[in-house]
């Protein structure tokens, strides 16, 4: 008799590994695991980490219940122009919609503005006659008749996705729905991205921007998805498979087959998921999360008890409007490269060696100096016990590369080039942290900082110092605590409706027609997700603007009910919140509504899965003592094994865990906390 699945796995893939959290629902246990990225076939590596788990924990592949998959493959494709070849139908007239863009100035200072290529070329961009009025009413009718000379082009551009954005087609889909009826029948085996589907808003450029992203994603995404769909079937997983969106939300493989966009911020939402249920375990409302892994550094806030989402972001320059988990992110990470640059200055990433080669001590190829071989020449890892002493580290090697590639060109001791690496690494990272709150009118002493990923512990007390954060938490399995916040992740479905009105009684009407279209639009969303009733949760806000404003305010709308007293309260929540936010705000001004939001959510977490705590109130003794270099010289540091850690430890010292390293400097104390966190404070 086959038994009934029970394992629930949270998968989070990386440019350098792919990390699992694995709940046992019959015990609550968890466990980790880390596995390398295979980046030519992400999901390779994936039923890789899979087979590996099931061997170390003592399940069979056939007992995983449910895999909550984050991916990196949409926004890879993104940023290496990996994308299908596509067509844009657009209104007659408005073809250059997409190259014309926003007269933005990226940078004041360059006397020539470099803009990125449009996604689809102009001998691509082809107009089709028709028009909709603002209010939705029709001024010229689309002749599906007519469009046989369009078919003739299409198909002489061969395109492998088509993107349809049509003039004010979020006040009606009319038009676009006859227009994908027509284009289904004549080119049944190209993928079709409606702006009305994907994107249903307000602003031509960034609605068609997102609509075209899409459409060069399906192909992409659903390649992915059949690939791994038919590797987990060979394996005999029949577990179901849900893909983390940018929102922190899952969606089906079906969803994320139509609407790829969806997955470009997959993995980091996972690490802001798990920060907000850090702030909720540990009763504290302000945490800066902090996400070091072996490519990039991920930033992200909570506030208040919330995470901050943002109606549009954007990938590469090219702007997304669907809603996302703000995050920011910039290229540093342990596999980010030391190089010297023409005026002879030390730089640390973009670049990154990835998984392969990755860094030279890996020895797997690698010939550039990174900041894990930085992190190795200064005795911060031991070479013996890097992931559990799954891998041996080459010392010697990283020596080598340091000197030969920073030391020499740069006249300095190994001491002097490994300090100068370090440097440059954590000033970046604290300014990309420091950043994400200034921006929003918010004092970095009034935050706890997270640390985690793998590369996180050896940076994260330096890092605090320089914004002058008084605590840094270290959560249990730190280095797989994105996939953690993947295994907690629920259905999210995000739908909008775009409609700019005053926000007065008389226009309250309309507001109840939207409410109503989005509360059965979401019901009908998560009833194909087979979501009972129960488990539904239906979270309503508001896109508010004074009258005149070019950008809106996402303000909360906590009663779903288009009543006098609701409207009056999400007014004065948003003159509140434009204050903070800008120092500024005048109840008097006119505010007006430019888009209604729902957020409908499918509950798939019962409670919180936390590694076993470790006990406190005991002494701590160190395993043993290695050189460390601190503060331009090598002194004899206590290590101790995070397992073992009983009671509170001064700094200098290092704690080792399986997967990542803690660095905890003079002037700071750390013990164990609530959740299996490690609590370090400045003293």
């Amino acid at each position: 008799m086959t038994s009934v699945p029970f394992i629930r796995i949270g998968i989070d893939i990386g440019g350098t590994f792919t990390d699992l959290q694995i709940l046992n629902e019959k015990t609550q246990g968890l466990s980790s695991l880390k596995t390398p990225t295979t980046p030519e076939d992400p999901s390779i590596g994936l039923l890789t980490g899979l087979r590996e788990a099931g061997e170390r924990y003592g399940f069979a592949l056939a007992d995983i219940r449910i895999l909550l998959h984050g991916t990196t493959i949409a926004t890879n494709a993104v940023l290496e122009r990996k994308l299908a070849k596509g067509v844009l139908l657009t209104t007659a007239g408005f073809e250059d919609v997409l190259e014309i863009g926003r007269h933005n100035r990226r940078d004041i200072y360059s006397a020539r503005q470099k803009r990125q290529a449009p996604l689809v070329g102009r001998e691509r961009r082809f107009g089709v006659v028709e028009r909709m009025r603002a209010d939705g009413s029709v001024e010229t009718p689309l002749d599906v008749a007519a469009l046989e000379p369009l078919a003739e082009k299409i198909a002489a551009a061969a395109p492998g996705a088509i993107a349809v954005s049509l003039l004010n087609a979020y006040r009606s889909d009319r038009h676009e729905k006859a227009l994908a009826e027509w284009l289904g029948q004549r080119f049944p085996d190209i993928p079709i991205s409606l702006s009305s589907d994907i994107s249903p808003e307000i602003r031509e450029f960034e609605r068609t921007s997102t609509t075209v992203l899409n459409a060069l994603l399906l192909p992409v995404v659903g390649t992915y998805l059949d690939r791994l769909g038919t590797r987990l079937a060979e394996a005999g997983v029949a577990a179901r498979l849900l893909l983390v969106q940018s929102n922190g939300g899952v969606c089906s493989a079906e969803v994320a087959k139509r609407q790829p966009a969806r997955l470009l911020l997959s993995g980091p939402s996972g690490g802001a998921l798990a920060t907000l249920r850090m702030a909720q375990a540990l009763a504290r409302p302000n945490l800066l999360g902090v996400d070091m892994g072996g490519t990039s550094f991920d930033v992200c806030v909570v506030r208040e008890g919330t995470v901050t989402q943002m109606t549009q972001g954007e990938i590469d320059e090219l702007p997304v409007r669907l809603p996302m988990i703000e995050i920011r992110t910039i290229g540093s990470g342990g596999g980010s490269i030391a190089s010297i640059d023409e005026a002879r200055r030390l730089r640390v990433g973009p670049r990154s060696a990835g998984s392969r080669p990755g860094p030279v001590c890996y020895g797997r190829g690698g010939t550039e100096p990174t900041v894990t071989d930085a992190n190795l020449v200064m005795g911060r890892l031991d070479p013996r016990y890097f992931l559990g002493g799954a891998m041996k580290l080459d010392l010697d090697a990283s020596r080598a590369a340091i000197l030969g590639k920073v030391g020499a060109p740069l006249g300095l001791s190994m001491e002097a080039a490994v300090d100068g690496m370090m440097t440059v690494t954590n000033t970046s990272l604290a300014a990309a942290a420091r950043l994400s709150l200034f921006e929003k009118g918010l004092d970095p002493r009034d935050f706890s900082l997270v640390s985690f990923g793998g590369a996180g512990g050896l940076h994260a007390i330096p890092v605090a110092e320089e914004l002058g954060v008084s605590e840094v938490i270290f959560p249990a399995d730190a280095s797989t605590f994105s996939a953690y916040g993947i295994l907690h992740s629920d259905i999210v479905h995000d739908l909008a409706r775009s409609r700019v009105m005053p926000t007065t009684d008389a226009n309250l009407p309309h507001v109840r027609t939207m409410l109503a279209e989005l509360m059965a639009q979401g019901a009908a969303l998560l009833d194909e997700d087979g979501v009972p009733a129960s488990s539904r949760r239906y979270l309503v806000s508001a896109d508010l603007r004074y009258r005149g404003q070019a950008s809106e305010l996402v303000v909360p709308w906590t009663e779903a009910s288009a009543t006098p007293e609701a409207l009056a309260r999400v007014v004065a929540d948003f003159h509140a919140g434009h204050a903070q936010r800008f120092s500024y705000s005048d109840p008097k001004a006119a505010v007006e509504l430019v888009a209604l939001r729902l957020a409908a959510v499918g509950v798939l977490s019962t409670g919180t899965a936390t590694a076993a705590a470790t006990s406190a109130g005991g002494k701590s003794e160190p395993m043993e003592s290695r050189p460390v270099l601190l503060d331009g010289a090598f002194a004899e540091v206590p290590v101790y094994r995070r397992p073992a850690l009983a009671g509170e430890i001064a700094g200098p010292a290092l704690v080792e865990e399986e997967y990542t390293t803690i660095l905890l400097t003079a002037g700071w104390a750390c013990a164990p906390g609530p959740m299996g966190a490690l609590i370090a404070r400045k003293i």
